[in-house]
């Protein structure tokens, strides 16, 4: 594998072949799809973007907040512009990116593979109160706390609450450098005004929804809502992993995302 940037974005890429660009989760980073990557290396060429304070991309610096569209256009200013029928896969927050950057390529992305896409802002609109009122909490908290306690609030929603103190330090102090990042990440996730039936109508026709049995109640009614956008979209459920799936179960995530890239 090997790192560059392009534009503004860095990403880490390997293999040849048809272009799949993968956005990673809130507090991850493009290494975050390493496994999957080695799992389609040799038919496909892969693309792991950085997000805005990961990697080698630079930090939001502008005054006013970074907002979907900002994080969109960065994936989509990553594609070569010679690229057509590409694949843009997303993972949480990195899904919600995918989604913009696939309508800001519009014909050239020919699929699209979400796996729990925040796309939060939906919540409210489509009439799920208590599981938007569950994540705006969290919103909430991460805005109100000090860095160190907002870090501990985050990766305690998602991955338990003891999963903090099995966290090693040094992990911990990256989570807390972290935290403004992600701060910016839940505005742009919460922020979008694009409704339900908007994006139906503009993602790709081939695009697969992937969410796991026994993830949180705000990313599983995401994905119902997502059930009534898209006529001809594709749905996956994995028995277990939670929110994290990509990354504590790719066995049982990456072959339903290899199937779906190969045509299964």
């Amino acid at each position: 594998m090997s790192d560059r940037r392009m534009f503004m974005a860095d990403y880490i890429e390997a293999g040849t072949g048809p272009l799949v660009v993968l956005v990673h989760a809130s507090m991850s980073g493009a290494r975050q799809w390493k496994s999957l990557m080695q799992a389609l290396d040799g038919r496909f060429r892969l693309r792991a973007i950085n997000l805005f304070g990961y990697g080698q991309t630079p930090a939001w610096s502008d005054q006013r907040p970074p907002t979907l569209e900002d994080y969109g256009e960065l994936v989509a200013s990553a594609v070569p512009p010679d690229a057509d029928g590409v694949t843009v896969i997303g993972h949480s927050f990195g899904g919600a990116v995918a989604m913009e950057a696939a309508r800001r390529l519009d014909a050239r992305a020919a699929k699209l593979v979400l796996v729990e896409p925040s796309i939060f802002c939906l919540l409210a609109a489509g009439g799920r109160n208590e599981a938007h009122a569950e994540i705006a909490a969290v919103r909430d908290d991460m805005a109100r706390l000090p860095p160190e306690a907002a870090a501990e609030r985050f990766i305690g929603f998602w991955t338990g609450p003891e999963s903090w103190a099995a966290t090693p330090p040094e992990r911990q102090a990256a989570y807390v450098r972290g935290v403004e990042t992600v701060r910016g990440e839940f505005g742009a996730a919460f922020g979008s005004k694009t409704g339900l039936f908007e994006w139906g109508h503009a993602l790709p026709k081939e695009t697969l929804v992937i969410w796991a049995a026994d993830t949180k109640r705000p990313s599983r009614e995401v994905v119902e809502l997502l059930s009534l956008a898209g006529a001809s979209w594709k749905f996956a459920r994995v028995p277990e992993g939670g929110h994290m799936s990509p990354l504590t179960h790719p066995e049982l995530v990456n072959p339903v995302i290899a199937a779906f890239l190969d045509g299964a």
